[in-house]
């Protein structure tokens, strides 16, 4: 059985108009849905094949009325949610919603980094879904970024969270990326945001056949894409919202017929290891 402390393990996407959500992602990413919702609280699941992969609901009218909008936030594994979200707070985070039990399907808190960066917190308590997240398959998530207001003590903070370590880091006139790892597997990077991203947050890639045909679904769907696609190191990424607000991102390989926007980007040396992944 594979350790899932400090693995993320599920994505889900809040939003304020989910059956129009459900449409562009299906369509962007090439995800089927299906219905699990439970009494009182409607839910869908995204599917790759007979897998699900992360899930979507409507944000609560409790939740617009605080001011949160459409996000994607992901779930990292724990080994007890509870000790987890009281070492939250010891080591300067904030629970933003506590320990919660789902029946039959996991427990599970929402935190925040100390410089306000989202996260949940879970434990699966059906064993067959003792299952780290599936990285670099189309429809997957592929990598995980944070933009962070310092992120020598963002990573101080995760690694005594989930036990995160340095891996590889890539210097460029931006400053540090800083990759990291889990169990010996890198998953992700961050770097200290520039300033004209307004707060910390997490980003997730999704992982597209090709990522010209997904660009131009994501306007045709009333998406925007705000960076790309650039060129890094086996494959192009761009970053992008939904038509509903909520930021996400997409990593792929590129077609041989580019046609219109997209061929007058420059390509970039994919030997750069820093490519571009942290510019904005």
């Amino acid at each position: 059985m594979v350790n899932l402390h400090g693995r993320f393990v599920w994505y889900e996407l809040h939003t304020t108009d989910a059956e129009a959500a459900a449409a562009f992602y299906t369509d962007v990413v090439g995800w089927g849905t299906r219905d699990a919702s439970l009494p009182g609280r409607p839910y869908s699941l995204f599917t790759v094949g007979a897998a699900s992969v992360s899930g979507l609901m409507t944000l609560s009218a409790d939740a617009r009325e605080r001011g949160v909008t459409p996000c994607w936030i992901g779930y990292v594994g724990v080994n007890d949610v509870d000790a987890a979200t009281e070492r939250t707070k010891q080591l300067g985070g904030e629970v933003q919603f506590p320990p919660t039990d789902i029946p039959d399907i996991s427990r599970f808190s929402v935190i925040a980094d100390p410089q306000t960066a989202t996260l949940a917190l879970v434990k699966w308590l059906n064993p067959g879904q003792q299952q780290p997240a599936e990285m670099g398959k189309p429809g997957r998530v592929g990598w995980h970024e944070l933009f962070a207001a310092d992120w020598e003590k963002a990573l101080a903070f995760y690694g005594a969270l989930f036990d995160w370590r340095k891996a590889n880091a890539d210097a460029g006139p931006m400053g540090t990326y800083q990759m990291f790892s889990v169990g010996g597997h890198t998953i992700g990077g961050m770097f200290s945001k520039p300033p004209m991203v307004p707060v910390p947050f997490w980003l997730y890639y999704f992982d597209v056949p090709d990522i010209d045909v997904a660009a131009e679904r994501v306007k045709a769907g009333g998406g925007e894409i705000i960076e790309g696609p650039g060129e890094v190191p086996g494959g192009w990424i761009m970053r992008c919202t939904d038509p509903q607000g909520a930021m996400f991102a997409l990593m792929g390989m590129r077609s041989n017929k580019a046609v219109g926007y997209f061929e007058r980007v420059a390509p970039r040396n994919p030997a750069d290891p820093r490519s571009r992944r942290w510019s904005w």
